[in-house]
C-alpha cells in the first residue's frame, strides 16, 4: 500500500512538472463541481475584503496595496528548481498578509493570481477562484494569525518577531499546499465515467495530498520563510508603523493620556 502510494506521487509529481505547475492550477484538473463552487466562496469574500480596505488600511498604507500585488506578480514569476527535478515559487502572501492585513492581501495576490492567467497562462481561468482561495485567502489568514499567535506581547523590534514572520511564511505555504492537494485529490471521486475511469485529475487524495505538502515542506515553504523575514526584517528597523494592527510607542501613550483624561 505503501509502495503504491509512493509511486504514485512521483507520478503525479512528474505530471505536475511536464506542465510546468506547481500550486498555480491549470485548467482540466478540477471539474464543474469544485470549481463553480470555489468561484461561489470567494466572491463574497472579494466584495468584504474590497469593503474592509476602505476602514482598515491607513492612507499612507494605500500605495502599498498597489507595490503588494506587483511585488507578488514578480516573486510568483521566478520558479525555483529543487532536487528531484520540480520547480516552484514563494507567493509573498505571508509578508502582505503580515504587514497589511489578511484583507488587504486577498485582493492584492487576487489581483496578482488574475493578471498571470490572463496575460501568461499561469493557471487557469476557470480555477482562478481556487487559485484564490488558496494563496489569497488560505495563505495570508494563516501567515497573519500564526505570527500573532508566535509574536505574543513581544516588542515590536524584538527578534521573535522576525521569527514569527518566517515560522507564519512557512506554515501558511505548506497549509496552502495541502489545500490544493486536497482540490486536486477529490476530482477521482467527484468526477468519473460509469466505469470509475476519472475524467479530470485521475490521482487520489492518497497521492495528491502527500506530494503537493511534500513539496512545499522541503522545498518552496522555505523560500517562502526566508523572503518574509528578510522583508520583515527591513521593515522593522525602517518604519514599524507600517504594520497592521500595530501602534508605535508614541500612539499607545497617546490613547492612554486620552483615556485617563
Amino acid at each position: 500500500m505503501l509502495l503504491n502510494m509512493i509511486k504514485g506521487s512521483l507520478l503525479y509529481l512528474k505530471s505536475i512538472l511536464i506542465n510546468g505547475e506547481t500550486m498555480h492550477i491549470p485548467d482540466g484538473y478540477l471539474g464543474p463541481y469544485t470549481y463553480l463552487a470555489m468561484w461561489i466562496i470567494m466572491i463574497p469574500i472579494w466584495y468584504y475584503a474590497g469593503r474592509k480596505l476602505s476602514s482598515d488600511l491607513k492612507s499612507r498604507q494605500v500605495p502599498l496595496l498597489a507595490l503588494a500585488a506587483a511585488f507578488s506578480f514578480v516573486i510568483m514569476m521566478f520558479n525555483v528548481p529543487i532536487p528531484g527535478g520540480s520547480t516552484g515559487h514563494a507567493v509573498g502572501a505571508a509578508i502582505i498578509g503580515i504587514v497589511l492585513g489578511p484583507w488587504a492581501a486577498v485582493i492584492a495576490i487576487s489581483v496578482a493570481l488574475v493578471l498571470q492567467a490572463l496575460m501568461f497562462g499561469d493557471g487557469g481561468i476557470t480555477a482562478i477562484a481556487a487559485n484564490c482561495f488558496n494563496m489569497a485567502v488560505v495563505m495570508p489568514f494563516v501567515a497573519y494569525y500564526a505570527y500573532k499567535l508566535i509574536s505574543g506581547g513581544t516588542k515590536i523590534t524584538s527578534s521573535r518577531r522576525v521569527i514569527a514572520a518566517a515560522i507564519a511564511g512557512y506554515i501558511s505555504l505548506a497549509v496552502a499546499a495541502a489545500f490544493t492537494g486536497f482540490q486536486f485529490g477529490i476530482q477521482p471521486m467527484l468526477h468519473h465515467t460509469a466505469e470509475g475511469v476519472p475524467l479530470y485529475m485521475p490521482y487520489s487524495l492518497g497521492v495528491t495530498l502527500p506530494a503537493m505538502v511534500l513539496e512545499h515542506v522541503f522545498g518552496f515553504s522555505i523560500l517562502e520563510a526566508l523572503i518574509t523575514a528578510l522583508i520583515f526584517a527591513y521593515i522593522q528597523r525602517t518604519d514599524t508603523t507600517l504594520l497592521y494592527g500595530e501602534k508605535t510607542a508614541a500612539q499607545r501613550m497617546k490613547k492612554k493620556k486620552a483615556s485617563t483624561a
